[in-house]
């Protein structure tokens, strides 16, 4: 014999929980794709110049991303099916499984928090290396071949980004590079769309984003290890005829 009263109602809450878990796992695993797949982060992200790569951090969380929504797909399913088979084993597995996946998602939250603007910083440093590299070669007419695989890496940045140099602070080395230089793009104004905004802002949009998904995650996690305790514990205590 099955649940009864109010163990039953949570059962079918349980379900519904279990449910949007699913369906969140499901939004967690379109948006890392998403992010994985962006025109504007992989382009930028699969850069290399002078045998050094862009920075992969970002592309690394993503990575994870995708496995923690495959992970929760899975989970989901495990937690519904649990539910309506009122199988102890399986609820108690999946309890387990929430457990470790919430204790994940708070260190991940934590350690992102403190490192949210790494992201940017490291891209910033490869740019700025780039752009260095870029106006001496072309002022001095110097190794040409270093010359065009800068020119070529820029090149990315600026018409993804729709940016050039390397920051307001500074326009008048942009506006010569600019001048003499092919390396920015002539529908930019150098005085007012620097590069190291552009990078900063593209990245802080990514990173809230994945804030407000892992937040609404683990609000739904909460209630559903409360609810399977709650229902483990109610298909224990019901009789059995």
């Amino acid at each position: 014999m099955g649940v009864e009263g109010c163990t039953k109602c949570i059962k079918y809450m349980l379900f519904f929980f279990n449910f949007i878990f699913w369906l969140a796992g499901g939004v967690v695993l379109g948006v890392a794709l998403w992010l994985r797949h962006d025109s504007h982060t992989s382009s930028l992200l699969e850069l290399k110049f002078d045998g050094q790569q862009a920075p992969t951090t970002f592309l690394n969380s993503v990575h994870i991303l995708i496995a923690v929504g495959a992970v929760m797909m899975v989970v989901g399913f495990l937690g519904c099916y649990g539910a309506i088979q009122e199988s102890q084993c399986l609820l108690g597995t999946f309890f387990a499984c929430l457990v470790i996946l919430f204790a994940c998602e708070v260190a991940a939250g934590i350690f992102g928090f403190m490192h949210k603007d790494s992201i940017s910083k490291e891209l910033i440093t490869f740019y700025d290396n780039v752009y260095e590299n870029s106006v001496a070669t072309t002022l001095t007419d110097q190794d040409k071949d270093k010359k065009q695989a800068a020119a070529a890496v820029l090149k990315v940045f600026h018409e993804t980004l729709e940016c050039c140099g390397r920051g307001i602070s500074n326009p008048f080395t942009t506006l010569i590079t600019q001048g003499f230089t092919d390396i920015c793009p002539k529908s930019v104004a150098a005085s007012t769309t620097d590069c190291h905004g552009k990078i900063r802002e593209l990245f802080t949009e990514k990173v809230y984003l994945i804030g407000i998904a892992a937040l609404i995650v683990a609000i739904i996690m909460i209630f559903e290890m409360t609810f399977s305790m709650v229902l483990c514990c109610g298909i224990r205590n019901s009789p059995v005829y």
